[in-house]
């Protein structure tokens, strides 16, 4: 009961920061459950399971405060349910963790690119369509490996950018759905075809996927409602600072400092 208590309150305040800045929900859930000792696998599936949930929750929450951009939203959505199927077979098979460097990097230079432009003022542009089915396939690949990169990688790019803030938050939230089910679809796949002999373990972590559900269901409502209340430059600022916290975070994974 006691753990299932502390996965719901990480739940809950993984998903206000993930609906208030469009990232960090599965980053904050898979760092614990692999802190309990969760294989990364299992954790990212883990994980997609309890969003399944939690992104329908939010994506109404924003499509309701209108934070959505419906022409971006369907090629980014679809780009990344492509790309997180791919992911979600790949770490099935291999090492996730050789792309760690490369996530850690781009976070690091999207996050001081988005603080330059909260610091120089700039103002909001379109982001463009062409370029937005290859932006989410990357995100839905990088989301299905690292168990949580979704967010950081498609709302850093669109803020980066650009384009609004609020626009860019709402958008993500909303594709994050189609995303997070496909990847899910994809474990299960894998799971009853026998490509993921390791598959069982999601089973002995239900009171996890749990918590996660019920307090990201908590919190998901709120989402749509603080990002169309804050100022457009608190929310870039907070993004690019957000990026660089988690690009932070990675790298003192990858030498060993945490």
């Amino acid at each position: 009961m006691h753990d299932f208590l502390i996965f719901v309150f990480v739940g809950f305040l993984a998903q206000i920061v993930d609906g208030a800045l469009g990232m960090a929900y599965g980053v904050i859930s898979s760092t614990v459950l692999l802190a309990f000792g969760v294989p990364p696998a299992t954790a990212s599936a883990s994980v997609h399971a309890a969003e399944v949930f939690t992104t329908a929750a939010s994506a109404g929450s924003h499509a309701v405060a209108r934070n959505v951009n419906w022409k971006l939203f369907a090629p980014l959505a679809l780009g990344g349910c492509v790309g997180g199927a791919a992911g979600a077979f790949l770490l099935t098979s291999i090492d996730g963790t050789v792309l760690k460097p490369f996530i850690t990097g781009y976070l690091a230079l999207m996050g001081v690119l988005i603080l330059y432009r909260a610091w120089r003022g700039a103002q909001a542009r379109p982001f463009p369509l062409r370029w937005s089915a290859p932006l989410g396939a990357v995100g839905g690949m990088m989301d299905a490996i690292g168990g949580g990169g979704w967010g950081p990688t498609v709302t850093s790019a669109l803020v980066g950018s650009g384009a609004d803030p609020r626009q860019s938050i709402g958008t993500t939230n909303t594709a994050e759905f189609f995303v997070t089910a496909t990847i899910s679809a994809t474990f299960l796949a894998a799971l009853l075809s026998g490509h993921w002999r390791d598959g069982g373990g999601v089973g002995a972590h239900a009171a996890a996927i749990g918590g996660l559900i019920l307090g990201g269901l908590a919190a998901a409502p709120l989402a749509g409602h603080v990002v169309k209340l804050a100022p457009v430059r608190v929310l870039t600022i907070a993004v690019g600072v957000l990026v660089l916290i988690l690009a932070g975070y990675q790298t003192a994974r990858l030498t060993g400092l945490v």
